[in-house]
């Protein structure tokens, strides 16, 4: 038995909060370094260098914490290591140091959302209570911080960045104390021997390379949307409301999968919400109008939303409790480490050669293939089994 009732509230707090940093990392800082004078590569380098360093520390901090069992202890660690590190990047201009700073900052910073979601799961195991509804928390903190930060920095220009991330890392600090670690008793020493062969399957490969082959599709939007609304003609708040919409609605989504999402499977669902991947990156492919691109920003519901949350439940079933924190981890290599750090050099060479508009064509092309991927998987499910 868990020997403390569990903080439920400081949990959807912490969400909330840290999805607010995410917020600022994703929408502002781009335009942040580009009015440093930092060029489209230089740019999709720094957003590089992280993924690629968070492919070790999200398996170095994921491992460490099923080792221990303690979430609670590595995340008001590495939360004070991320304050520390965000303030020593704001003070510098010299691209190679700033290029070393960001990726010992993502090394502390890119494991915080698998540390979370492994929190969360553990949490509401063996309860009535769903990963999704506590996850809105995260879409309604990046939601409000998009559009809330983004008139600030209307305001106040982009100089007040790193401000407000200091600012959401330091409450983010604050809320991890009142977190309540949820590792069970019972639970028995990790052998790690078992965690490889379920995770060396031929199956769970070809399902994590198609996961990874969507996600550099998605995360060429994360990477460049402000840039290329910008580039458009549109100013700072419209970056936030793009942002604004685009998390907002995951909201619904996450509500109806709490309570639905367990009456379908996951590949099927996988293959639905990597359609409307291609259907919304054709539809940006083609845009000049950045209202048109706010508007296709609501099919982050139905992509995003269904993608992230049916990826999260297939790896739940399939990898022990007591190795969560590890599976959440490899998750997190493949979506922001591996797919992040491919997304960054092949979408900033895109963007900087041919343009917006041909990378998020192939940013399509990347998830048709993607849903041909999870069709296959889910058709032959029999014939990829070790």
């Amino acid at each position: 038995m868990r020997q403390r009732q569990p903080n439920y509230s400081a949990l959807r707090s912490f969400s909330f909060v840290f999805y607010s940093t995410m917020a600022v990392i994703t929408s502002y800082f781009p335009l942040y370094f580009q009015s440093k004078g930092f060029s489209t590569v230089q740019i999709g380098l720094l957003y590089a260098i992280g993924p690629m360093i968070s492919i070790g520390s999200n398996l170095f901090w994921g491992l460490m914490s099923d080792k221990f069992q303690t979430v609670k202890k590595i995340l008001v660690g590495i939360l004070a290591c991320q304050f520390i590190m965000a303030f020593f990047v704001s003070q510098t201009l010299h691209f190679g140091l700033l290029m070393t700073l960001m990726a010992m900052f993502f090394f502390f910073q890119s494991p915080t959302s698998s540390l979370n979601d492994s929190l969360t799961l553990l949490t509401i195991s063996g309860t009535k209570k769903s990963y999704a509804s506590f996850r809105v928390w995260g879409s309604i903190g990046f939601a409000v911080a998009s559009l809330v930060f983004g008139l600030l920095l209307k305001s106040n220009g982009p100089g007040i960045t790193f401000l407000l991330c200091l600012g959401t890392i330091g409450v983010s600090f604050a809320l991890s104390l009142f977190l309540t670690d949820a590792r069970s008793s019972s639970f028995k020493k990790p052998d790690f021997r078992v965690l490889g062969k379920i995770i060396g399957s031929r199956r769970f490969v070809l399902f994590l390379l198609t996961v990874m082959t969507v996600s550099v599709a998605h995360r060429f939007n994360d990477g460049f949307l402000g840039l290329f609304l910008q580039k458009l003609g549109a100013d700072q708040s419209i970056v936030g409301w793009a942002w604004l919409i685009s998390a907002s609605s995951e909201i619904p989504v996450f509500i109806l999968l709490s309570k639905y999402g367990h009456r379908f499977k996951e590949l099927p669902l996988l293959v639905l919400c990597s359609l409307v991947y291609v259907l919304r990156f054709i539809a940006m492919s083609l845009i000049d109008n950045p209202i048109w691109v706010i508007v296709v920003q609501a099919f982050h519901s139905i992509s995003f939303g269904i993608f992230m949350f049916t990826v999260i439940r297939y790896i739940q079933q399939v990898v022990p409790d007591e190795y969560r924190a590890t599976g959440q981890a490899i998750y997190a290599v493949t979506w922001s480490g591996a797919a992040g750090l491919l997304s960054g050099t092949l979408g900033g060479w895109l963007y900087n050669t041919w343009g917006p508009h041909t990378m998020y064509g192939a940013g399509a092309m990347l998830s048709f293939i993607g849903m041909i991927g999870f069709l296959l998987l889910h058709l032959f499910r029999g014939d990829t089994e070790d």
